[in-house]
Parts: structure tokens; sequence; C-alpha cells
């Protein structure tokens, strides 16, 4: 990612104004501009990304599962690009999965956001990104779909709130995705990221899939002022406490349901 984009995706969104919630963000250690010493270390651990999104899921899916294999049944925590290895993981293999924390997952289902001036704000990429809805990867959803063609999908007419992007849902009746009802699922989202207004999108797929996470909004908390990058910002220990409390809490009640 640029110069440009890294500040406003991730570090100083808040001067950039390019999606409702960006004025919000608050937390970034520094100026998150260029020159700035925490700005520079983060922006050199940026790489570019495999061209093919689709074969960078299908790689990572088998990589995971290869350590899975030798490790033991894992929690998976997963953070936005990476939200989309997470998903075929484990519905690939519930019984290596004991839960999935996905911070910002890569969303929303279907097609990403373009971020265009207000009133707008949000317009549709012309690529499906997601064809599968919440990945690139084929997923088993019942009844079966042999390819991502036959998932019958459409577009809300008219947004949840008006700092919120429309969802792409399927159509009733809904495909479901059983294997992914098999282990706790959450949802953690920021105040101020620009996934702040399509994380909901990606919560509404999953509980019409039959799948029920739990969706933690950190400003609903108290947590307020971060941004996607929240696990590098100055209240990152309150976001890993809140994430540590739910897997306590979910993996007893698990447990006591086997």
């Amino acid at each position: 990612m640029n110069l440009d984009a890294t500040q406003q995706r991730f570090t100083s969104p808040e001067r950039f104004n390019l999606w409702p919630q960006a004025h919000l963000h608050t937390q970034w250690p520094g100026t998150g501009e260029p020159g700035d010493p925490t700005f520079d270390q983060f922006y050199a651990s940026q790489l570019p990304s495999m061209q093919d999104f689709t074969l960078q899921q299908e790689l990572n899916r088998d990589a995971i599962i290869a350590l899975l294999v030798k490790i033991g049944p894992s929690i998976l925590l997963t953070h936005s690009q990476s939200g989309a290895f997470g998903w075929p993981v484990a519905d690939a293999r519930p019984d290596l999965v004991k839960a999935i924390v996905a911070v910002e997952p890569n969303g929303p289902p279907f097609y990403n956001v373009d971020n265009v001036a207000a009133p707008e704000w949000f317009r549709d990429a012309s690529e499906k990104q997601r064809p599968w809805g919440i990945t690139a990867d084929p997923l088993a959803y019942s009844p079966p779909a042999a390819n991502a063609a036959e998932l019958s999908i459409v577009r809300q007419e008219q947004p949840d709130a008006l700092d919120l992007s429309r969802c792409w849902m399927q159509k009733a009746p809904a495909r479901q995705l059983p294997n992914l009802q098999k282990m706790p699922v959450l949802v953690v989202t920021s105040e101020a990221s620009y996934h702040a207004p399509y994380d909901h999108c990606t919560v509404k797929y999953l509980e019409q899939a039959g799948v029920h996470p739990t969706w933690i909004k950190l400003g609903d908390t108290g947590i307020h002022g971060n941004g996607h990058m929240m696990m590098l910002e100055k209240n990152n220990a309150a976001i890993a406490t809140v994430m540590s409390r739910w897997l306590d809490g979910a993996l007893a009640r698990a447990t006591k349901a086997r």
C-alpha cells in the first residue's frame, strides 16, 4: 500500500474524511504521517500482496490447515486480509478450530466498497472479490453450490443507517454454512475504521447462513477512537482484554455443550 493510502486507511484517516466515521480516529500513537518514527516503522513493515487473491487464499488455507494438523485444535485469530483465510480453514477442518476471532475481517460479502465523496460515501467495486460470499475460495454450503454462480444474491435497497453501506445478501431461502456453525465466532469492529460502515454486512451474511457470530463494536464497550490497525494503537491492551474475556466465556460454553 502506498504512502497516501496507508495514511488514509490506517494511520490518520481523520485527516481525509473518506467515510462517515473517519473523524472519530484518535488512537494512533503519533502524527500518522511520514517522518514520524512510529509511522516510518509501521510503513517499513508493509509488503506487496499476491495479485491473485483467490490463489492467496488457497495457499494460506492449505498452509494453515497443515500447521493445525501438526499442533492440534487451535483458536484462529484473523485480521483484515487474513479474515478471508480463516473461514475456509474452519470450513474444511472444523475439528481443528476451537474458535474464530475475526478482527475486521476482509469484506464485505461479495464486493469491495469503494469510498467516494459525501453524501454518497460508498460504491460497489466493479468485480466480485469474494464470489463465495465471505471468501474467494469455495465453501461447503447446504444445499451445496457446485460453483459460486449458484449463490443467488440481492442487494439491500436502503442501508440500515445513513452512515452504513448497503449489504449484499443471499436471496431467501439462504444456503447455510454448517461447518462454520460448529465453533464460536467473534467479529470485532473499531469505531473509526473504514470497516465501521460495512462489517455489519459480514455479520448479517453469517447470521443468514446460520452461523450466529458475536459482534463486538468497540465503541459500544466504551473503547473509542480506534482505526483498522487497532492492535498498534494506544489502547490496544483494552481491546485485547475484551477479546480475551469473550474467548474465556465462549470456550467454556463450548466445552460444556460437548
